[in-house]
């Protein structure tokens, strides 16, 4: 056998990064489908086809893949919002801000199991600092303070706004998933769409 073949023989060793995407995509799977209390750190190694040692030389904890796969979903989250930002354009405040609502609505209903599971399953103490830690009112009050410098809109205070505006969008969301099995998603974005535009007197 010549030296290309045995190499070819062998079993390649995923990279790092890749392995580290299978558990988490595993976890996340298993989370949703069993809850994360009743899913076992040997049940996420299994299906992401490693040993249990291997787990733990990704993630100390179940705790620590919650947290990972917490902060993979804010951050595709957030690249979502932005490119459909982009593609409005510079200088289009308005048109900018309609859809950063709508692709938050969509995405949030695209998402609402995996969000639920990942966000609120766990009980977590109430932290009155984890406001500043929300990357999605740190891009909504990015836009919001840029318009208003832009004479697009009025707001003297863009973070506070954006604090409000945020849980408002997850509210309205929330309760319109509660009263109808199928949401009505135009109809749904339009109604905040107003609520807002109406709040920042958009020009």
């Amino acid at each position: 056998m010549t030296a290309p073949a045995r190499a070819r023989g062998r079993p390649r060793t995923k990279p790092a990064e890749l392995r580290r995407e299978e558990l988490l995509d595993a976890g996340q799977r298993l989370f949703v489908e069993k809850g994360i209390g009743a899913t076992s750190i040997d049940e996420i190694a299994s299906a992401a086809q490693v040993a249990k040692g291997t787990f733990y030389l990704y993630f100390p904890s179940k705790e620590a893949l919650l947290h990972a796969i917490q902060e993979r979903f804010v951050s595709s989250f957030l690249e979502r919002l932005e490119q459909a930002m982009d593609r409005c354009g510079p200088g289009r405040w308005r048109l900018r801000l309609q859809t950063w609502i709508r692709t938050l609505i969509e995405g949030y209903l695209d998402q609402v199991r995996v969000h639920d599971v990942i966000f609120h399953e766990i009980h977590q103490e109430y932290d009155r600092h984890s406001m500043s830690n929300n990357e999605v009112i740190d891009q909504l009050t990015t836009l919001i303070g840029e318009g208003a410098k832009a004479g697009a809109w009025t707001s003297e205070e863009p973070r506070s706004t954006a604090i409000m505006f945020f849980h408002a969008l997850h509210g309205g969301v929330d309760a319109a998933i509660a009263d109808s099995k199928k949401v009505n998603r135009a109809k749904l974005i339009r109604s905040i769409t107003t609520f807002v535009e109406r709040a920042l007197n958009a020009k």
